[in-house]
């Protein structure tokens, strides 16, 4: 028995020098070789050992033994274990990185100008309106059709005042004859010069009788008093006007005013000839130019405000009256700002603020040094600003951020200061075609 544990401890230790001088690869640590050939060796030496030796020996081994796997057992359950239950639940509950989507602050050149909220007026435009009353007997023109100065628009029954023309006509050429008559008569001296004056007045009074008549029949066919566009007819053949009912609109729609309110602070900059331009919701991407025409005498007491009109070439009579206008005047010359978009902004209570994206500091007792293809963590910082005019989906940031610096502009409601965070562009929203309006 000696010599086989003998046998079976050589037979270790050589497999294991064999592992460690590299001659032969095994499926398990050559340490393994060598433990085992200390505990056969262990074994070997107490088999040799006389009895009454061996007993307290094998005792002692036996106890320490004991005690070894004892100690060991208390040191996992006290020491490694909580270690590594600890390590457990911090890894559970730490702060994961949040995806969010980043645009760096841009340097641009703005116009400066005064955004206005204005309406649309016609250079010249009427309500069409009898001024006799009157059945109407022809209407000649179309609902929407553009006319001529002159052209004639609507004509009343005048069928009574032909007559009373008539008559007035009658009556002026028997008192242009009762004057000659009277005039012979003056020179012959078989008359006095009273019959003459008498029969001068007769006559002028049926002359005026007949110009009177000749005006109501004028005013009886309405004609159109400048050019322009008709709007949508109100009236039909047959129909009894009274003075003053609206029959037609008329508009010169070439060119087009455009008024607006100004606050009463930007008339410093406002002048007469200024470049203007007008946007509308109804021709959306499109912009029409134009200039100051006049300024208002006076400023308005109830709202401080004066009132401002500009004036825009309309030979396509795309813009109507009426219609809905954004005004934009240029006050100055192009001036530096930096933009970031609308969704950067967090508009609070408190101030608004954004989330700018830094590298996160290096732990303590880790590398300082990084390799070429590692990427540095990366933190937010919370920074209030100070914001300016918006432009479309851009707003211009006077203090708190400086071009080129990356900014979070989606996904803010689950950040805090300092929070990690992953740079995810691909998620984020599109900017809207138009932005929307109240």
């Amino acid at each position: 028995m000696n010599r086989i544990l003998l046998a079976l401890i050589v037979l270790a230790a050589a497999a294991g020098c064999g592992a460690v001088l590299g001659l032969y690869a095994l499926p398990f640590p050559a340490n393994a070789c060598f433990a085992v050939a200390g505990v056969l060796a262990i074994l070997l030496v107490l088999r040799l050992l006389p009895l009454r030796v061996r007993r307290p020996v094998v005792f002692l081994l036996t106890l320490f033994v004991l005690a070894g796997v004892g100690g060991g057992l208390y040191y996992f359950q006290y020491i490694i274990k909580p270690g590594i239950i600890k390590g457990a639940i911090a890894s559970a509950f730490a702060p994961k990185p949040t995806g969010v989507s980043a645009e760096a602050a841009k340097a641009e050149k703005w116009m400066p100008d005064l955004p206005a909220i204005g309406t649309l007026r016609a250079f010249q435009g009427i309500d069409v309106a009898p001024q006799v009353a009157g059945v109407i007997r022809a209407i000649h023109f179309k609902s929407g059709e553009d006319v001529a100065a002159g052209a004639p628009l609507l004509e009343i029954d005048d069928s009574v005042d032909q007559a009373d023309l008539k008559n007035g006509m009658a009556q002026l050429k028997n008192a242009d004859v009762s004057l000659d008559r009277q005039q012979t008569l003056v020179l012959g001296g078989n008359t006095a010069k009273a019959q003459v004056d008498t029969a001068t007045a007769a006559r002028d009074s049926a002359a005026a009788t007949v110009e009177r008549t000749r005006a109501i029949i004028a005013q009886k066919a309405i004609v159109a008093p400048f050019a322009g566009r008709l709007g949508i007819s109100k009236v039909d053949v047959g129909q009894f006007l009274s003075v003053g009912t609206s029959l037609v609109t008329l508009q010169q729609l070439d060119p087009i005013y455009a008024d607006f309110q100004s606050p009463e602070q930007s008339l410093s900059s406002l002048k007469v000839g200024q470049e203007t331009a007008l946007t509308l919701d109804a021709f959306p991407g499109q912009t029409f130019q134009g200039k100051i025409h006049a300024i208002d005498a006076r400023v308005s007491q109830d709202t401080r405000n004066v009132l401002v009109r500009a004036e825009f070439a309309n030979p396509d009579h795309k813009l109507l009256p009426g219609m809905f206008a954004n005004i934009r005047v240029t006050t100055g010359a192009p001036v530096d700002v930096v933009t970031l978009p609308r969704t950067a902004i967090v508009y609070s209570l408190y101030g608004d603020n954004i989330f700018v994206v830094k590298p996160a500091p290096p732990k303590a007792g880790e590398a300082q040094a990084a390799t070429a293809d590692s990427k540095p963590d990366l933190i937010v910082e919370r920074r209030f600003v100070r914001l300016g005019e918006a432009r479309g989906e851009r707003v211009a940031v006077e203090e708190g951020v400086s071009a080129g610096e990356l900014v979070v502009t989606s996904g803010q409601i689950k950040l805090f200061p300092n929070s990690m965070v992953t740079i995810d562009s691909a998620g984020a929203l599109p900017p809207p075609a138009q932005t929307p309006k109240p």
